[in-house]
């Protein structure tokens, strides 16, 4: 069975953090987007990078960019779009697993849990929940939701995921919580200098 392809999505506002690329703000000696994507490189290909525009500021990862089809920062709907239709435009037709660029934490297990859920129940969006919170930046999509998702975007101008992802056909697996209080929560996203402060705690219990 092929690999799925991955989307980190790295073109949202960065003003909690005080930058412009939150990506590439370091957590215990690494930028946030390399644990990302240690966590996610192993079970996709190609791994994508969504950016507004082109751009060499992450040369270094070595991931094809993918830049927005629309100017201007319009939401994580518009990442998802230009991945998705440059993954059809290449024949790619093995799914896209949607991430964002700050959550540190990604389960080893998502994409496989993923996989899962869209065998048993295959043609849906597939979307995580944890803890009863819709979490639609983890999530799966296929080349037959292009047509929607562009007419979400281009038609309708619509950028954000919950309101499309609830219009269509989908399946929301509630992830299990941790065994371990001292375990950092899943999907935990890095928005401001303290969610940063906490995660490198967590990272140092972990490697304790």
């Amino acid at each position: 069975m092929n690999k799925p392809a991955g989307v980190i999505l790295a073109g949202g506002r960065s003003s909690r953090m005080g930058v412009t690329r939150k990506a590439l703000i370091e957590l215990n000696g690494q930028p946030l987007l390399t644990h990302v994507t240690g966590r996610l490189a192993d079970h996709l290909d190609p791994l994508l990078l969504s950016c507004e525009s082109e751009t060499s500021d992450f040369d270094r990862f070595g991931l094809a960019i993918i830049p927005d089809l629309l100017p201007g920062y319009r939401g994580p709907l518009t990442g998802l779009y230009s991945a998705l239709q440059y993954l059809d435009d290449e024949g790619h037709n093995d799914g896209l697993v949607l991430c964002p660029c700050d959550a540190p934490f990604i389960p080893g297990n998502l994409v496989q849990v993923l996989l899962d859920a869209d065998q048993s129940e295959p043609g849906k969006v597939i979307a995580i929940s944890c803890q009863g919170v819709l979490q639609p930046t983890f999530s799966l999509w296929q080349n037959h939701h292009l047509p929607a998702i562009r007419e979400a975007v281009v038609e309708r101008g619509v950028g954000g995921l919950k309101h499309l992802l609830t219009s269509l056909p989908h399946k929301v697996v509630e992830w299990a919580p941790t065994e371990s209080p001292g375990e950092p929560p899943p999907f935990f996203n890095v928005n401001t200098p303290e969610e940063l402060e906490s995660a490198a705690l967590w990272l140092d219990r972990m490697h304790t």
